[in-house]
């Protein structure tokens, strides 16, 4: 079973400022654990089938017009009978008014009022975005999370690989840190992941045989990031003598991490081999891939071209 989590409505107020005209507790003991949204058009028209309470509600003008034009007694009846259903907030936009009636309503039921300011189809849509972050699945993996390039890099291997070290030497160079030792991994969409650290470790880094860096402090705030979405996996091993690694890079090979299969190729490591300017050609290479250019694919066919002539 799929774990649920939360966040209490103070963080949703404060990121969109929203005005408060009637709360049944602290917002901070309010929590809201759906990340969808919902518009109850249908619902003040009487329809309840399929309808999820978990959901924020929003309306927009066109259900506001709709309310606020029927008969006095329909409409009393129609939004009693949508408060009485325990919205998990109901949140009105484009600054329209509330009445007296629906805050009435709101303190009956116990049910959150706020209002935005904020278009409907706008405000929805940062809304939802902000919820699948701050509500999507998500995992700690062992690992180092790094922008190159803009490139977010997912370096996975054992302990003591080389996973930190690497990591400084592409802030030397001008990359970014995002997470180091531990990388908190958030399924935002159906397509997207996002990894950022944990706050309490956020922008240090551990090297064996110093310790504990900031790297922040170190190198500046350009040498850090909040957040950023995983684009590649990189595996990192030492190398083994013997073993077929691949030279070519037709197969591709893929990470699932919450669903979602990540591109990911495996680098040997060995004394004398610079990683960090392999990991930079890595991110460009990915790049190119998502923009439609496949190297390996062009050299397969370039090669299959000239075997056919001779």
């Amino acid at each position: 079973m799929e774990e649920k989590y939360s966040i209490p409505l103070s963080k949703v107020i404060d990121e969109f400022s929203l005005e408060v005209f009637h709360l049944p507790d602290l917002p901070e003991n309010i929590l809201v654990t759906c990340a969808r949204v919902n518009r109850p058009g249908l619902q003040v028209a009487g329809f309840y089938d399929y309808y999820e309470q978990a959901r924020l509600q929003i309306i927009g003008k066109m259900e506001n017009h709709f309310i606020t034009n029927l008969p006095d007694d329909e409409r009393q009846r129609r939004l009693d009978d949508f408060f009485r259903s325990g919205p998990a907030g109901v949140i009105m936009t484009s600054h329209n008014p509330i009445s007296d009636e629906m805050v009435a309503l709101a303190e009956k039921y116990r049910v959150p009022l706020l209002r935005t300011g904020e278009r409907t189809s706008e405000f929805m849509a940062a809304l939802i975005a902000y919820l699948n972050v701050e509500l999507g699945p998500r995992i700690t993996r062992h690992g180092v999370l790094i922008e190159v390039y803009g490139e977010g890099i997912l370096l996975l291997g054992d302990s003591g690989v080389g996973k930190s070290e690497t990591a400084i030497e592409l802030v030397k160079r001008g990359h970014r840190l995002i997470a180091d030792d531990a990388v908190e991994i958030k399924r935002v969409s159906a397509t997207t992941l996002v990894g950022q650290a944990p706050e309490i470790i956020r922008h240090y880094v551990e090297l064996r045989g110093i310790g504990i860096v900031d790297v922040r402090r170190l190198f500046g705030m350009g040498a850090i990031k909040l957040t950023e979405k995983i684009d590649l996996v990189i595996n990192l091993e030492n190398w083994v003598e013997g073993k077929m690694y691949d030279r070519l890079g037709i197969d591709e090979e893929t990470t699932d991490i919450l669903g979602i299969k990540v591109p990911s190729i495996t680098l040997p490591v060995r004394p004398g081999r610079n990683l960090s300017v392999v990991i930079e050609v890595a991110a460009m290479n990915n790049r190119q891939k998502r923009m439609g250019y496949n190297t390996a694919e062009e050299f397969n066919k370039r090669l299959m071209e000239s075997m056919g002539k001779h």
